[in-house]
């Protein structure tokens, strides 16, 4: 029998597909006093939630999800500053990377 302890691995409900995964292998949203933000650390201070790399996930975000979990309305900056990610998201899945 081993005798360490299993690491503990912080679990997280995704906004977009409400699948419940490993914190690290999505991204927070952060809501701050200048708007939202995509915190990549994890750490930012403010009201979070989370959404996988998968570019659905973050398309039902930008619907709705993101504004009802950070209990907030999107201005048209953070729309695009979610828009802007998503891209991202997308050219790494066309290239094989994500």
């Amino acid at each position: 029998m081993p005798s360490g302890r299993r690491k503990h691995v912080p679990m997280r409900t995704c906004a977009g597909c409400r699948e419940v995964t490993g914190k690290r292998q999505m991204v927070r949203i952060v809501r701050t006093p200048n708007g939202i933000e995509i915190d990549e650390t994890g750490k930012k201070a403010g009201r979070g939630m989370y959404l996988h790399r998968d570019p659905q996930c973050w398309e039902k975000g930008i619907k709705g999800a993101v504004a009802r979990a950070l209990r907030t309305e999107l201005t048209e900056a953070d729309r695009k500053l979610l828009k802007d990610f998503l891209e991202t998201l997308t050219n790494e899945t066309e290239s094989g990377e994500g």
